[in-house]
């Protein structure tokens, strides 16, 4: 009697040892413990604000600036064209796709397709020269113009596209919110600084004269972002970012002469949610 005893302690001790070492082995096991090594990628859409901008206008007879020029965004709303593959680049979008180099960082590259549209209608202080002055209907008092039509159209919709790469610290806050299986869900902290470039493609009616109609690096941007993650099932995930940075365009193209282009600078403040998947190959 006395050995069944010990070897029912001794068994019941292997087998609690055993039980506890696959709980540990599950929970280190886990897909949402580590993300090094996996990929990511993500599709959304935003809205943004810009600060004023002086935007400065040069050609062979022309030389002026236009101070304090205020924008706005063209937003498409919930539609249908964001998941339209032949048309889910008209709407503002943000694309992302990245890498985690370890479980905190990872490095992404992305196209956020802002658009940036000049106020039309309102007066502007002008200065400098260009031909036939108050023959558009802008001529004001005080060395102003009203930015008409027939005077100026001045907009980035085909695309602000600011082509940029990115690095991004992420911490899982799930334990903040009482989540125990971060299999099923997780909700992550995120926030990155970005650097790229400017590819638009500027829709500009200036002076009467015949636009240009064609994508061209017109300068650099700068970012920095926040965010929240909230990661499903392992593999699926919603994001919500605020965004700012600043953007610096030297070389616009305006119209079809090669002697013609603007330059302007400006922030911008984006709010962006998109959709996406987590993985490893």
């Amino acid at each position: 009697m006395k050995n069944i005893v010990l070897y029912s302690l001794f068994f019941g001790l292997l087998f609690s040892n055993i039980a506890n070492a696959q709980d540990g082995i599950k929970l280190q096991d886990k897909y949402t413990a580590h993300n090094k090594g996996k990929f990511f990628f993500s599709w959304g859409g935003n809205r943004e604000v810009y600060s004023k901008s002086d935007i400065t206008f040069k050609g062979k007879d022309y030389d002026f600036t236009l101070n304090d020029v205020s924008a706005h965004d063209r937003p498409k709303g919930w539609h249908i064209d964001y998941i339209n593959p032949a048309r889910m680049t008209i709407p503002q979008t943000n694309f992302r796709m990245g890498y985690f180099i370890n479980d905190h960082y990872s490095i992404a590259i992305g196209v956020d397709h802002m658009k940036y549209v000049m106020n039309q209608d309102i007066a502007v202080a002008l200065d400098g020269y260009y031909p036939k002055p108050g023959t558009y209907g802008e001529i004001l008092t005080g060395n102003q113009v009203l930015l008409t039509r027939e005077f100026l159209t001045f907009e980035h919709t085909d695309g602000l596209n600011y082509v940029n790469t990115e690095i991004s610290r992420h911490d899982d806050i799930s334990s903040i919110f009482k989540i125990g299986d971060t299999d099923k869900v997780q909700i992550n902290l995120t926030e990155g600084a970005g650097v790229g470039l400017l590819y638009p493609k500027t829709n500009a009616k200036l002076l009467g004269k015949d636009r240009h109609d064609d994508f061209h690096v017109s300068g650099y941007g700068a970012s920095l972002k926040a965010g929240l993650n909230v990661t499903f099932f392992k593999h699926f995930y919603i994001q919500g970012e605020l965004k700012g940075g600043y953007i610096n365009m030297q070389d616009i193209k305006t119209t079809n002469s090669g002697d013609d282009s603007a330059s302007q600078d400006f922030f911008f403040f984006q709010k962006i949610i998109a959709f996406g998947g987590i993985f490893k190959i």
